[in-house]
């Protein structure tokens, strides 16, 4: 089998790239970075001497960041679902949107989380206070554009929606998304239900007692 994913199951971005290969029923060869799997951690880091993941190797070619391994996805092992348009128009709103998802939902959400891995006495109080604002923020605006779309980027689902499902996911579980934004509830509903990314919440169950802030009794 040519491709083979090194991540771990319950790492938001690598959830994020599993959903894409999941769209497409693309084959690939788990190589788990659990600690059931020590060989994995040594691989990776030989490929990539940062050790963040998810990466992705096809046939000896590296291919780094999750959304970078999407696009890379859709070029040389494309499926039946299509997640970056074809029209560079709708592809430049697949792509902002993506970046909104990563850098304004996963970036203070993993804020808050990394912040509960830390001891008491190294903790950022003030950071954390600022990420959760970010995110309220980020979910009024998120909001206002899910009020008139199916899917982050209109009526198709695409690459956005990969990055969305994971980070909506958790960001709910860390700094709860009010009932004042239904229009977001209802979407991170679409995307739980959506069957590639239930897949990878199922697979993810296992590990969810590695949760810092204690995961949630829903979901």
């Amino acid at each position: 089998m040519s491709l083979q994913l090194y991540a771990h199951p319950f790492s938001s971005y690598c959830q994020k790239v599993l959903t894409a290969l999941y769209e497409n029923g693309t084959p690939f060869e788990w190589r788990a970075l659990t600690p059931e799997t020590p060989q994995s951690m040594r691989e990776l880091s030989e490929i990539w001497p940062m050790r963040r993941f998810p990466v992705l190797v096809d046939d000896g070619r590296h291919v780094i960041e999750s959304t970078i391994i999407i696009e890379y996805l859709g070029l040389f092992h494309p499926g039946p679902v299509r997640l970056i348009p074809e029209d560079p128009r709708a592809a430049l709103e697949v792509r902002w949107m993506d970046r909104f998802f990563d850098n304004y939902v996963a970036t203070p959400q993993q804020k808050i989380v990394f912040d509960a891995m830390r001891a008491e006495n190294e903790r950022d109080a003030r950071g954390v206070a600022d990420a959760r604002a970010m995110l309220d923020t980020s979910y009024a605006f998120l909001d206002r554009v899910m009020a008139t779309r199916e899917w982050a980027a209109g009526n198709a689902f695409s690459l956005a929606d990969c990055a969305a499902a994971p980070f909506l996911f958790y960001a709910d579980w860390c700094h709860r998304i009010g009932a004042e934004f239904a229009n977001v509830i209802a979407y991170r509903k679409r995307l739980l239900a959506r069957p590639s990314f239930a897949r990878a919440v199922d697979e993810a169950r296992p590990y969810r007692a590695l949760f810092p802030l204690g995961a949630p009794d829903r979901d």
